[in-house]
């Protein structure tokens, strides 16, 4: 880098100090840091959930940024033109950032890097977003993973190395550009009355993820393998909102479970079963990479001629939580109060869409994409399609969740569905302030009607599946 000018550390969605390579380059190149965050077009093009959430990690860098004497510059735009302005009024010779893997970012810094190192500017970006490169991790061919067993002991054999330490101060730029008010983004506008439900279940910031992460190695690693599939049961860690907009780092979680899980060998079963769930993370992000169409394609090309429904009336009270299939309708209404969903409730109400009401598998994920505050792109496309059995490593299309006996076996208590459905609990009546007031919704107690006999539903899917598979 030329001397004089600082350097630009671009923020995406890597909002943290701690483990953070760019962030470190940018230290020890001997010059000034300007940390920056752009609302570009895949910031405005984020459902209503994430993107308010979003608007909360990015305060709360600000914050940490704050408290070490430094700032976080705000800027509004398409991100080429935007740094240009940034490198005029700074005197930049470089910009750094962090490696994400969606394809409309990809193509975006791939654009960016070439421009900007025509002009003369160093361009670079760095990992610290997954654990390992994606296609660093090969096959004995030479090629991509499509199987996630084979592909996490490739990944478990690997050390991903130690996190970094975040720095203890950032030196700053002779003078500071000009930022953009985070409020005047509005970035929660599309969330309207939704955002006040939301906002007690949120745990944002890299020094809270940080804590998640302790309390949840101190206090649930153990049971984490017996508990797990339990919705009623604080048993999981809750890392994925956090994951999502980088405010801790997939390194991070690995070290500190390995670390923790020395203490026992009942504590090791339950970090090996954690540690594995790191990895379909990356696996997720392993077959993106590779097949970037993962959210809007069939994986499998033999699907394309299923007999999925495009969006309609029953997918519309699949939407409102309004199934009369208790589970399915509870976990629909934990999101929209929460903002996340149990993973086992998850997997039966996409399970029940996709299968029970035969509805296109694309219809739900952007549901997902619209109303989940750990939404990330890799890891929806993956679990939509691995339910509808049109996905790598796929569930067999036979195997259809039957919402009663899930029920049954993960909720035997009937505590998660009360929690949701009952309108005595203080989050089911929630549901009808988070929910749009279009959808003239009221706490009356009564409960909706099946929309289909599970048995039925169960034989039409099969139906279905064996018609398209004969090529009728």
């Amino acid at each position: 880098m030329g001397e004089g000018g600082p350097v630009i550390l671009w923020f995406r969605r890597d909002l943290r100090l701690d483990d953070h390579p760019a962030l470190v380059q940018a230290c020890s190149a001997d010059a000034g840091v300007v940390p920056v965050f752009i609302h570009d077009e895949t910031v405005e093009s984020l459902g209503a959930a994430p993107k308010w959430r979003l608007g909360l990690s990015v305060a709360a860098l600000g914050e940490d940024l704050a408290r070490l004497g430094s700032r976080l510059i705000l800027r509004r735009g398409s991100a080429l033109p935007v740094l240009e302005e940034l490198i005029r009024e700074t005197g930049a010779r470089a910009v750094y950032w962090t490696r994400y893997y969606a394809p409309d970012h990809i193509a975006r810094d791939m654009g960016v890097k070439a421009a900007l190192k025509a002009k003369g500017i160093v361009a670079q970006s760095f990992s610290g977003a997954l654990l390992h490169e994606p296609r660093d991790i090969q096959t004995g061919a030479g090629g991509p993973y499509s199987v996630f067993t084979p592909f996490w002991r490739a990944v478990r054999s690997r050390d991903p190395g130690a996190p970094l330490p975040a720095p203890r101060g950032l030196r700053p730029p002779d003078v500071w550009p000009m930022s953009d008010r985070l409020p005047d983004w509005s970035m929660g506008a599309a969330m309207q009355r939704g955002a006040a439900v939301l906002a007690p279940y949120q745990t944002v910031g890299a020094r809270a993820a940080d804590s998640r992460l302790s309390q949840f190695l101190h206090e649930r690693l153990t049971g984490y393998t017996r508990l797990r599939d339990m919705p009623a049961v604080p048993a999981t860690s809750g890392l994925s909102e956090n994951l999502a907009w980088g405010e801790i780092s997939p390194r991070r979680i690995w070290h500190e479970t390995l670390t923790r899980a020395d203490l026992s060998s009942t504590t090791s079963t339950g970090a090996e079963k954690f540690l594995s769930e790191l990895g379909w993370r990356e696996f997720a992000w392993h077959l993106m990479t590779h097949h970037p169409t993962l959210a809007q394609q069939n994986w499998r090309k033999g699907w394309d001629g299923f007999p999925w429904q495009s969006d309609n009336e029953d997918a519309e009270r699949w939407r409102r939580a309004l199934t009369g299939e208790q589970m399915v309708d509870a976990g629909l209404r934990e999101m929209y109060v929460t903002g996340r969903m149990h993973n086992r409730v998850r997997m039966l109400v996409a399970s029940y869409l996709t299968k029970h009401l035969l509805t296109d598998w694309r219809v739900g994920l952007r549901w997902f994409e619209d109303c989940l505050t750990d939404w990330d792109p890799a890891a929806n496309a993956l679990g939509w399609q691995w339910v509808a059995g049109s996905g790598p490593d796929a569930a067999p299309y036979f195997r259809i969740f039957n919402p009663a006996t899930q029920a049954e076996r993960f909720d035997p208590g009937g505590i998660y569905r009360r929690r949701y459905l009952d309108a005595r609990e203080a989050p089911a009546r929630a549901y009808f302030d988070a929910v749009p007031l279009s959808w003239a919704l009221s706490p009356d107690g009564r409960q909706p009607r099946p929309l289909i006999d599970l048995t039925k539903g169960r034989a039409r899917a099969l139906a279905a599946y064996e018609q398209a598979r004969s090529g009728r």
